[in-house]
């Protein structure tokens, strides 16, 4: 991801307004007519290419393709930035309903199970402001969860591959120098029925694995990868009763490990994560606070991150910073678990001596995935918000901006996927 010396550069969170022409096509297309393909794809391509030149307007630096390659055929749709994903995957019915969609599930100390989206407990405290039309709190469409009844495998080649050329082609015509592309993280891809394999956790790796060829495909196109990842701490609404905040992370770790092994081998200076607590326009008072699981989120082998601050229930949060030292630059000793004898630094990302660590390995082998470190807040030697270089305390130097990035990204418009 490229630096500026003069300006912070500026992005965004990814979902664009689809225009209507769009969106009217996409609703025939979801609807069962197929008839036109090509005329469809030069709508999508002329949509890509208009939406990427406004956003080079108005001053966006590092702009995305609205994620228009993901089908939305109503002005309100909260779930195509993960829905997507359902024709992508090979192994699902897409008939079946999911427990997301089924009973409510409850949880107890020591097994964290995700409830339905009805049970969610912030829609069941406010269940009449939900059930209210007028209210403003539509979700809008919200298609089923399908049910995955076989391996796990990707199928969206082609659809990945037409995204790329449309995105790549209104990039050249509208003289932008860099792009980022969304992708699904395992951690909320996941979040399907499960009738094939043993275990939750194997579900999650399996959809990590398979996903894996999409993140390759958008990195060797040479763009910007970034995962859309609300699950990381949006689950915590979906959990009913509320669990206690290191079952939480326990759980939570496992999709974190999932991911970090989707991305193995991949260039982490050519990856981002966005995380959020869900942006649909309803009371979010049962969110996860961000110092509850910053350190879960910085486990996340990426160069930069992106969070939702935009809002009364999470604008303040920007704190965290002061207390929570961004991970040290992937070249420090510690990061390849040796001591640094400059900064005492023991080995690990921003880990003191003697701190837990938990070690996962992939379902069903013997294979070390990695190691997952409990890390403990440091205090940082600098604010949030302040883009300059900052000194780590070992004679190396990192840049700092706006509290999403250990590289330099930048600052990040907009909020959620």
């Amino acid at each position: 991801m490229r630096t500026s010396a003069d300006h912070i550069l500026a992005s965004h969170a990814g979902s664009l307004p689809r225009p209507d022409e769009l969106i009217a096509a996409n609703r025939a297309r979801e609807a069962g007519d197929a008839s036109n393909g090509d005329l469809f794809q030069q709508k999508l391509r002329a949509a890509v290419g208009e939406v990427v030149r406004r956003q080079k307007d108005i001053g966006i630096d590092i702009p995305g393709d609205g994620e228009f390659g993901k089908s939305m055929g109503q002005r309100v749709n909260y779930g195509a930035w993960r829905s997507y994903s359902f024709s992508r995957l090979g192994g699902l019915d897409l008939g079946a309903p999911s427990p997301y969609d089924a009973m409510p599930r409850r949880s107890r100390p020591g097994e964290v199970v995700l409830t339905n989206f009805a049970d969610r407990r912030d829609r069941a405290r406010f269940a009449a402001a939900y059930a209210d039309p007028d209210s403003g709190t539509s979700m809008g469409h919200r298609p089923m969860a399908p049910t995955c009844v076989g391996p796990l495998t990707y199928i969206g080649h082609d659809a990945i591959k037409a995204d790329i050329a449309n995105f790549k082609a209104a990039l050249a015509a509208a003289g932008v120098e860099e792009g980022f592309m969304t992708s699904v993280g395992p951690a909320s891809c996941s979040r399907i029925g499960n009738a094939y394999y043993k275990t939750e956790e194997e579900l999650v790796f399996a959809c990590a694995e398979a996903m894996r060829e999409e993140y390759k495909a958008i990195l060797d196109a040479g763009l910007v990868l970034q995962f859309d990842d609300p699950a990381i701490a949006e689950n915590w609404d979906l959990i009913n009763p509320e669990p206690s905040v290191e079952d939480y992370k326990k759980f939570t770790m496992v999709r974190v490990a999932a991911l970090n092994h989707a991305i193995r081998g991949l260039p982490e200076d050519r990856i981002r994560f966005h995380l959020c607590w869900g942006s649909w326009h309803g009371p979010h008072t049962t969110d996860i606070p961000m110092r509850d699981i910053v350190e879960v989120m910085l486990a996340i082998n990426v160069r930069a991150y992106s969070f939702e601050a935009g809002n009364v229930r999470h604008e303040h949060e920007w704190k965290v910073w002061q207390d929570v030292k961004l991970p040290d630059d992937k070249d420090h000793p510690a990061r390849r678990g040796q001591p640094c004898h400059q900064c005492r630094r023991a080995p690990g990302i921003g880990r003191r001596a003697g701190s837990a660590f938990r070690e996962y390995r992939r379902p069903g082998t013997g294979d070390r995935l990695d190691r997952l470190r409990a890390r403990r807040p440091r205090s940082p030697r600098h604010r949030v918000g302040q883009a300059r270089s900052v000194d780590t305390g070992c004679g190396s130097r990192q840049p700092s901006a706006m509290a999403v990035n250990r590289s330099s990204v930048g600052a990040v418009a907009g909020g959620g996927s």
